[in-house]
């Protein structure tokens, strides 16, 4: 009697890769990027609760950043002082780096979107940090001066962060200006935050701290040191609480405004591949003499 014949095939093991795709669920797929920002559905748009149609009907673009970032709604006071530290920052022209990148790059056709992104990829830790820095330091010491008893304690800890700066032979943030003697921004930015201490829309905290670094900078005997735009829109930032890091997004997103604008503007000139010096003029070469190269040697 014959028997059929069987196979010595079995099946291969499910692999590690299937095992994992079968335990995705599809609330796995869902919450893969779940967000407390926005509410997209066929016919809906939410953000952060509010439909669109009403925040296009009653709210300023200033409130829905706030909104956008903070979760809530500003006060009036609130979104105006935002709104202030906003236009402020808005350009400074082509000597700033970011503006001239941008610009160039508009030149070599890259579109606005490649321009905007080279001018606001500049905006790092030296140009463009200086707001954050600020408002870390404004922070910190408006923080340390709270929780001491001692009535001179703002003095000592202003004089203490000054002293540690010169030793490391640091750069203070948000004070001094390599262009203008006195920041044009300074004074109507300050002003504005001394009328909101008045409503009480903010407490003046940081305001006051700003204003012994500045004090204490610009004793006499020395070049007044008053603060730029950097430490004005970082006591804006800091009185209406917003993290350091949110203080240089903000910036960055009022820098965009001005390299959109240098941007259109440079794309529209008709020139092509601008450089960073007007031809005939090259950069100095400051390497080696002319040398010979010798392939014999080279082997």
């Amino acid at each position: 009697m014959s028997t059929a014949p069987t196979s010595s095939h079995q099946p291969s093991p499910r692999s590690a890769r299937q095992k994992a795709l079968e335990a995705v669920t599809s609330r796995d797929v869902v919450d893969w990027w779940a967000t407390g920002v926005s509410d997209i559905e066929p016919g809906v748009i939410r953000l952060r609760g509010y439909p669109i149609q009403e925040l296009i009907e009653g709210a300023t673009f200033t409130q829905t950043i706030w909104l956008m970032v903070r979760g809530a709604l500003p006060t009036p006071g609130e979104a105006a002082l935002l709104d202030k530290a906003l236009v402020a920052a808005v350009d400074h022209g082509p000597q700033a780096p970011s503006i001239a990148a941008a610009r160039m790059a508009s030149t070599c056709g890259v579109g606005l979107n490649g321009a905007i992104a080279t001018g606001v990829g500049l905006l790092g830790d030296v140009h463009g940090g200086a707001g954050q820095q600020c408002t870390e330091l404004l922070v910190r010491i408006a923080d340390q001066s709270r929780q001491s008893s001692d009535a001179g304690a703002l003095e000592r800890l202003v004089a203490a962060e000054l002293a540690d700066h010169r030793s490391r032979r640091a750069y203070v943030p948000g004070f001094g200006h390599r262009f203008h003697p006195r920041d044009p921004r300074r004074d109507p930015l300050l002003a504005a935050v001394r009328d909101a201490v008045d409503a009480g829309t903010v407490t003046g905290a940081h305001l006051v701290v700003a204003e012994e670094i500045e004090r204490q900078l610009s004793r006499s005997g020395r070049q007044p040191i008053p603060m730029n735009i950097d430490g004005a829109t970082a006591v804006i930032y800091a009185e209406l609480g917003f993290p350091p890091a949110l203080a240089r997004g903000l910036f960055i997103l009022s820098r965009s405004v001005g390299i959109l604008a240098h941007s259109w503007e440079e794309a529209n000139s008709g020139q092509r591949i601008k450089g960073p010096i007007p031809p005939p003029l090259l950069p100095s070469y400051i390497g080696a003499g002319s040398r010979t190269f010798d392939a014999g040697a080279a082997q």
